[in-house]
């Protein structure tokens, strides 16, 4: 139980913390990027724990993820102006020298999102196979994406 209660709570943290961060970057495209990706990073950590069996699988930490990169495809393209390519960020330059190639990218992670928020429910995927089918494919779209658009380390 205590597992259980303490992804939820990540999920909610995540969620709000996106939110706060989102708030108070307005103004900021790095700032905001940044603040997006990092609630996405806790989703992926919550959801690639439990398609691991590191944390216990629940519907609603499955909701949670799944909710958390639905809302960071929904916005997080709307953050890469022009200009916005130099600085602390691990956005590659690429992302402005093949914007078509980068909106193809985000419109893969959009459609992903959408048909895991779908598959959902209300109450979340019903079980850890469910939750694997809906949110592995969004996995595979944040890989994809990160071989191109992301700074290798």
């Amino acid at each position: 139980m205590r597992i259980i209660r303490n992804a939820m709570t990540l999920g909610l943290v995540a969620g709000l913390g996106f939110a706060g961060a989102v708030a108070q970057a307005a103004a900021d495209p790095i700032l905001t990027r940044k603040a997006i990706m990092s609630s996405v990073g806790a989703a992926a950590g919550l959801g690639g724990g439990m398609m691991k069996g590191e944390i216990a699988y629940t519907p609603a930490a499955g909701k949670a993820a799944i909710a958390t990169m639905r809302a960071a495809s929904l916005s997080f393209g709307s953050f890469f102006p022009a200009g916005s390519d130099t600085g602390d960020s691990d956005a590659a330059a690429t992302i402005w020298s093949d914007a078509e190639g980068f909106a193809t990218e985000l419109d893969k992670y959009s459609a992903a999102t959408a048909s895991a928020a779908a598959a959902s429910g209300k109450s979340g995927p019903a079980d850890l196979d469910a939750f694997k089918a809906a949110f592995g494919p969004v996995l595979g779209t944040c890989k994809s994406c990160h071989e191109t658009y992301r700074k290798q380390n």
